[in-house]
């Protein structure tokens, strides 16, 4: 089994995973919704499920390549920074954005609504992976690498941060670490550190509920009813659930005790249903995701789909342990959501198709390797070489 088939059944059991998960963490305390297999088959959240597979499949049989080849006027990236500023901007643009719990963060066009920053987050990604790989001869230099790229990343975040820090703050720490797996220099990205500080501060000053999120991380139960409920209720939720958990839907938590039960803090009714074997599986399963994607990594020699395969690893490695932090009180409340599992139509989708771009990336590395391996055969000419191309294109057609 090839790299990318484990990242295809990992996709496919996180999303499994968040349809019941999403749909037992939905129940209320009315008892009005009767569950039924049908009722969880036929909603919503099973439906984004198999839209985001339809999603992982085309991203599976996605031209990378295409995305690369493009150059100058032809070249579609200066198209996808107009559409990811201009959506960005677009949120604050009244009778399109949506406010949520007090954030524009929600684009309404008709009946369809969705995240301009998922958008940003995961278009980011091809943006510096395309420019790496054009621009490597000169990323060891501090300006004519490093600094032109940040810029980009800095002004995309800040129309970001103000209404979603902790998505801003991820873009931020993928894009460093995709500059310098893409030649920077370390001490390039240790130079951002003050600005980084400072910009954190800033943005947390401007914010009452940002400095409130800091007290409870620092000291929840000196306001257990006010700003520490959150993180006293997820963490309650955790110890309740001991080593099987409370079973299946038997959540006590969810019936309007942990606010954001179905989005950022899912994982918290997963240990409370599941208890720590439910846990360990989801942590499992992600890690079971980076260590795939770093086997893709190994086998692919193309500059551009090693640093887009990175960028995607970083992205929901990174966000996952964020949102399990968050959630187990191991660091401040933020907006990230756990990739696949919490609620979430526009993140399921995108987060699917990168997925499988990776699968489309370790699809033509074992093109290359059994090509080579052809080549080498036939110049040693041990074998009938039209028999061996024609083994090599029946198994490739199968997907082996």
């Amino acid at each position: 089994m090839r790299p990318g088939h484990g990242l295809i059944l990992i996709c496919i059991s996180l999303l499994s995973i968040g349809v019941v998960m999403v749909t037992s963490a939905g129940l209320t305390v009315s008892g009005s919704e009767q569950i039924t297999l049908q009722s969880v088959l036929l909603g919503k959240t099973a439906l984004l499920a198999m839209a985001s597979m339809v999603a992982l499949f085309v991203g599976s049989y996605f031209p990378v390549d295409a995305l690369y080849a493009s150059r100058t006027a032809r070249s579609f990236i200066p198209w996808l920074l107009l559409v990811m500023a201009g959506l960005l901007l677009a949120v604050h643009v009244p009778h399109i954005g949506r406010e949520v719990n007090g954030a524009k963060r929600w684009l309404e066009i008709g009946p369809v609504g969705f995240q301009p920053s998922e958008i940003a987050k995961w278009g980011m990604i091809i943006v510096l992976a395309w420019y790496l790989a054009r621009n490597a001869s000169v990323m060891q230099s501090l300006l004519k690498g490093f600094v032109p790229p940040m810029i980009l990343v800095l002004f995309i975040c800040m129309l970001i941060a103000s209404e979603d820090l902790g998505t801003a703050t991820l873009i931020c720490l993928v894009s460093v670490g995709m500059l310098v797996a893409g030649g920077s220099k370390l001490w390039h990205a240790l130079l951002l550190m003050p600005i980084g500080v400072a910009g954190f501060v800033g943005a947390v000053i401007v914010s009452p509920y940002r400095i409130d999120r800091l007290k409870a991380f620092l000291d929840p139960y000196a306001d257990p009813q006010g700003i520490g409920y959150h993180v006293l209720q997820s963490m309650g939720a955790i110890s309740s659930g001991g080593l099987a958990g409370r079973g299946l839907g038997n959540s006590i938590h969810k019936f309007g005790y942990l606010p954001e039960d179905t989005t950022d803090f899912i994982f918290a009714i997963i240990c409370e249903e599941l208890g720590i074997v439910g846990a360990v599986l989801v942590v499992a399963l992600y890690a079971a995701f980076i260590i795939c994607g770093l086997a893709i990594i190994r086998r692919t020699t193309q500059p551009f789909h090693r640093l887009l395969a990175i960028g995607v690893i970083l992205t929901i490695g990174l966000q996952a342990l964020i949102n399990i932090a968050v959630v187990t009180g191991s660091a401040p409340t933020k907006g990230i959501a756990l990739p696949l599992l919490s609620s979430g139509g526009t993140g399921w989708l995108v987060t699917a198709f990168c997925i499988g771009l990776l699968v489309s990336i370790d699809r033509k590395s074992e093109h290359r390797i059994m090509r080579a391996a052809q080549d080498s055969q036939c110049d040693e000419g041990r074998i009938d070489t039209p028999n061996l191309a024609s083994n090599a294109s029946i198994m490739l057609d199968a997907g082996i």
